[in-house]
């Protein structure tokens, strides 16, 4: 990768690592399904004028903005307003890849390569250790919905793949106009008009700039950039740069937030990161310098979309 690009994926990682900050920050003024739709509702709107169609059948725009905007969405801010700290959601969402090979083989038939199977099982042996290690401080039922919304985000992943959208940028934009909808109908029904009235009306320049961070930055942003350096390389070169974004978001955590960072929690970061980075990286995807010959590359890797 040119240089350039190599500090848009480092910066892309980053926005993506903050963005579990910012959702911390907006659910201080929010109920957490209204945030969620709110979020979805700035990328959305009015975007989906401009961008064109999306290119794909309407089923998968309609079966991944449920799965992906309202179940797995939903449930991450569930789980972090039940009290999961911002760093460590960051970091077990990253069970999404299990659950994405789990359903990648049950519906697509696919056979993962001994390489990855052993990534993914310290990957998830990471996982493991980050629950143990929460367990002794924190609700259970907060860790169970973030591990949840891994398991729902693992799922349209394989859907995206089914649906293979030509545009990442326009396939999220019609993506994020499903949700806000039954998002509001959600919050509405649990969380209550009230809650959801008194929210708006004393909404704060915090709660503003929250959800122009998760909508537009995280979202519009995020992943208009992975989708240029998707078409400009090899997956199996950019998706690497994605183990970044647990790293700076349970670093920026700690900084801003001033959430603890344990030993196993440490190591349980670094298990995680490992078991993936093995399982997505492949000998040989890497141009060595001076290299005059022919273009390396390994095949079709697979990207890791974000929050």
């Amino acid at each position: 990768m040119l240089p350039r690009h190599i500090a848009l994926a480092v910066l892309v990682a980053a926005v993506w690592g903050l963005n579990f900050v910012l959702i911390d920050v907006g659910l201080k003024d929010f109920p957490p399904l209204l945030f969620c739709a709110l979020r979805f509702a700035v990328v959305a709107v009015p975007a989906v004028f401009f961008v064109g169609s999306p290119g794909v059948a309407w089923r998968w725009i309609l079966a991944v903005g449920v799965v992906l905007g309202v179940v797995k969405f939903g449930l991450l801010f569930l789980g972090m307003h039940a009290g999961m700290p911002a760093g460590l959601s960051s970091l077990v969402l990253q069970s999404q890849a299990v659950f994405t090979a789990l359903f990648a083989a049950g519906m697509l038939r696919e056979r993962p390569s001994p390489r990855r199977i052993a990534g993914l099982l310290i990957a998830s042996a990471g996982i493991v250790l980050a629950a143990v290690d929460y367990g002794t401080v924190g609700p259970a039922r907060a860790f169970a919905l973030v591990v949840a919304a891994a398991v729902a985000w693992g799922l349209s992943n394989v859907l995206t793949r089914r649906a293979a959208p030509p545009d990442m940028l326009r396939w999220m934009v019609w993506v994020s106009a499903v949700p806000p909808l039954p998002l509001l109908a959600l919050s509405l029904l649990v969380e209550g008009p009230r809650a959801d009235v008194h929210a708006l009306t004393s909404i704060t320049l915090t709660g503003l700039g929250a959800i122009a961070y998760v909508g537009l930055l995280s979202t519009l942003f995020g992943f208009a950039a992975w989708g240029f350096l998707l078409r400009s390389y090899d997956a199996s070169v950019v998706a690497p740069y994605s183990l970044l974004v647990p790293v700076f978001g349970m670093s920026a955590s700690w900084l801003l937030l001033g959430e603890a960072i344990s030993p196993v929690s440490g190591c349980a970061a670094l298990l995680v990161i490992a078991g993936i980075g093995l399982s997505a990286l492949r000998p040989g995807a890497l141009r060595l310098p001076g290299w005059s010959g022919r273009r390396v590359t390994t095949g079709s890797g697979e990207p890791l979309p974000r929050p």
